[in-house]
């Protein structure tokens, strides 16, 4: 009973503590955040929905971008394609014309009886018949040519180079005084060159050729750079350089100071601090070409135009006679004009020495039609005519009394000449047939060209320069000639360099090849009746020499 009452009263007091009434507050909110939470579940749903759709379309997007990427791709691979197969197409098309021009240019040099009636690979089967069978005249009939046409303008000579000399000192000097140490260049005596001081001149009017060498005004000097020097260069640039101007006081060569840097508490005896080295600075000289530190051969023509002009503007009131430039595009070309109305020419070339040598830098040279100009102001000639005069110099006083190789040499550039006045100029000049001439004083014996011998060194000279043109090789006498004696003293880089071809211009220009082997073998048809007929006729100016050669 008491165990029934007991549950009876858990029951009612369980019922009463779990009635809601009892807890009105606590449990009327949780109906309401149950909605809030379902509607912020629901906006966020929404959110998510509106960002997947993004996406879709992102990914839509991006699939097309790259699909039409993939389509330029491929367009862009079949136009390269194309194009190449095109520039292939282009560039056999393009062989095969230069080889069937190449074939047909052979194929006229072949057929042409003008010419040399054969390939050139057959060229040296003619070896059995040189200079193609034709013969020249007899010694006897050499000599009396020699005698009668050339020798007297060959006296006249001295008496030309006489006068020549005395007026360019005159005017080298006046030319001097009006220089300024400090702003122009200084220049040096003079050097006389080529055929007339070498004794083979044959042309007339006599002229002279003088060299005037020049050195750099101060604060500056000349660091010249050959070609063969370790300094990249084209083939058709060789046997030229250039000519550096630099500071003395920025001379890198002599001074430490500019390749390495000296402390804060380290002086340089040599520059002082206002006076630094500064390496790679271009010299702020007129005669220099536009940002180039390399001397320019127009500015320096120019100058030396404009000097000459000065110095004989300051003496003409000593002269009668007139001063006037002869060619327009060589400055150092004058010419004297007399009041009778002759005229006497001569060149006046500046040049600048080359180190401590004979070589020397020429500004310019006669225009030849093998094509010798420089392809830049900045190009200098290398010359070789001191070591050349000195040569035939010493090579006469070895040679017997009498020798025959500078009557070679003037009788071959008469005939030269003359061919070239019929013909036009080709590319065979009077230094080829001097420099075949110097070659062949080195290899022969000093006995082989006895007065006795005219004819056949003569012959054989000709021979040399037929060989010559017809392998179109003809080496320069002293670049890379190891044969020439120490004694001359050339430049050891001279004699490490290699060989120079003088006919090289013939190689690249077909044409002037032809013309200069037709011109070649017409001065050989012609030569017998030319040498017969100046022997029995000679020119009034030949013999008005001859006159004056009596006389003295």
């Amino acid at each position: 009973m008491a165990l029934e009452l007991f549950r009876v009263c858990l029951v009612v007091v369980t019922a009463i503590v779990n009635h809601p009434l009892l807890f009105p507050r606590e449990n009327t909110t949780v109906p309401e955040n149950e909605e809030e939470i379902i509607h912020n579940m629901q906006v966020y749903q929404e959110k998510l929905q509106l960002e997947q759709l993004r996406l879709e379309e992102e990914m839509v997007r991006l699939a097309a971008e790259k699909e039409a990427l993939e389509q330029l791709a491929e367009e862009g691979r079949q136009q390269n394609e194309n194009r190449m197969a095109w520039d292939l197409r282009s560039t056999l098309c393009t062989i095969l014309f230069l080889v069937i021009e190449l074939w047909w240019q052979d194929h006229q040099d072949e057929s042409s009886t003008d010419c040399l009636g054969s390939t050139e690979d057959e060229l040296p089967g003619l070896e059995g018949a040189p200079l193609r069978g034709l013969t020249l005249p007899n010694k006897a009939m050499l000599d009396h040519f020699h005698e009668r046409c050339i020798r007297g303008a060959t006296a006249d000579a001295a008496r030309t180079r006489e006068f020549v000399e005395g007026f360019v000192d005159d005017l080298l000097e006046a030319l001097r005084n009006l220089c300024n140490r400090d702003t122009n260049m200084e220049v040096e005596d003079f050097i006389g060159v080529d055929s007339m001081y070498e004794n083979w001149q044959v042309d007339r009017p006599l002229q002279c050729k003088l060299f005037v060498p020049f050195t750099s005004p101060e604060p500056y000097h000349f660091h010249p750079e050959l070609w063969c020097s370790g300094h990249s260069m084209p083939l058709d640039r060789q046997g030229y350089g250039q000519i550096k101007v630099v500071r003395a006081d920025e001379d890198m060569l002599g001074c430490i100071c500019g390749k390495t840097k000296l402390g804060e508490d380290m002086l340089c005896l040599l520059h002082s601090k206002n006076n630094s080295v500064q390496p790679g600075c271009e010299a702020e000289d007129p005669l220099c070409a536009r940002d180039s530190p390399y001397l320019d051969s127009v500015q320096v023509m120019k100058w030396f135009q404009t000097a000459l002009t000065r110095a004989w503007h300051r003496i003409a009131h000593k002269y009668e006679f007139d001063l006037a430039f002869n060619q327009l595009d060589t400055p150092g070309s004058l010419k004297i004009r007399f009041r009778s109305g002759k005229f006497m020419p001569f060149n006046v070339i500046p040049v600048i020495h080359c180190d401590d040598s004979d070589l020397y830098f020429v500004s310019h040279l006669p225009r030849e039609p093998s094509g010798g100009t420089p392809a830049s102001g900045t190009d200098w000639l290398l010359s070789f005519a001191v070591y050349e005069r000195h040569f035939l110099r010493t090579m006469s006083k070895r040679l017997p009394e009498g020798a025959c190789h500078l009557t070679c040499l003037q009788i071959t550039s008469f005939l030269l000449s003359k061919q070239s006045r019929l013909t036009g100029p080709s590319g065979l000049g009077s230094y080829h047939v001097k420099t075949a001439l110097l070659h062949l004083l080195l290899s022969r014996q000093a006995a082989d060209w006895k007065a006795g011998q005219l004819d056949v060194r003569l012959h054989e000279l000709l021979c040399f320069l037929e060989k010559s043109l017809l392998e179109k090789k003809l080496h320069h006498f002293f670049i890379g000639n190891r044969k020439v004696p120490k004694t001359v003293g050339l430049p050891e880089a001279i004699l490490r360099a290699e060989p120079l071809n003088l006919f090289r211009p013939l190689i690249l220009q077909r044409r002037l090849y032809r013309k200069t082997v037709d011109s070649f073998y017409e001065l050989l048809k012609n030569a017998p009746a030319l040498i017969s007929e100046y022997s029995l006729h000679i020119p009034s100016d030949h013999a008005s020499l001859l006159q004056k050669a009596t006389v003295l």
